[in-house]
């Protein structure tokens, strides 16, 4: 059995955003997939969407955790997690994740920031929501890059989750 913990990182944002966002969430998405990290989402369109394709054209694994059924998924999910679950999947989505990067969003995203921060998970934010806990960034690079750095030394010391 393998004992590696695999470097999970989700990528949290509206399922409609603006050209900026879209071109930040494929940037970060891109940037997850070089740093040799699963990419997590919600699995629908927008900064999902951008942000797997940005992934899938590194190279990387994007997977989709859906709200309901494996039809809302993206063309650039590796891997669709149909949960049946509506904002539930939010719980499950988070949980699975080592550190979380919000990249705009509304309220859906603040549901996701408020568990992430509830659990413990390192939040990174563009454009998102300033709230006490989220870190913010001005770049997918910073983001990319202190979500790796938090999600690794969460591995490096023999945590899995």
């Amino acid at each position: 059995m393998n004992n590696m913990c695999s470097l999970q990182i989700a990528v949290l944002g509206s399922a409609s955003c603006d050209a900026e966002e879209e071109r930040v969430a494929e940037d970060v998405g891109r940037l997850i997939a070089t740093a040799g990290a699963v990419l997590l989402c919600g699995g629908r369109g927008g900064v999902m969407e951008a942000a797997c394709r940005g992934a899938a054209g590194a190279g990387g694994v994007t997977v989709g955790i859906l709200p309901r059924g494996a039809d809302e998924a993206n063309q650039f999910c590796t891997v669709t997690l149909p949960t049946a679950l509506g904002l539930g999947q939010n719980a499950v989505l988070v949980s699975a994740a080592k550190a979380v990067i919000a990249v705009g969003g509304s309220y859906g995203t603040l549901s996701e920031i408020a568990m992430a921060l509830k659990l413990g998970r390192p939040v990174f934010g563009i454009r998102t929501w300033e709230i006490p806990g989220v870190v913010p960034c001005n770049s997918a690079e910073e983001a990319v890059r202190l979500a790796v750095d938090a999600a690794g030394n969460d591995s490096a010391n023999g945590v899995c989750r």
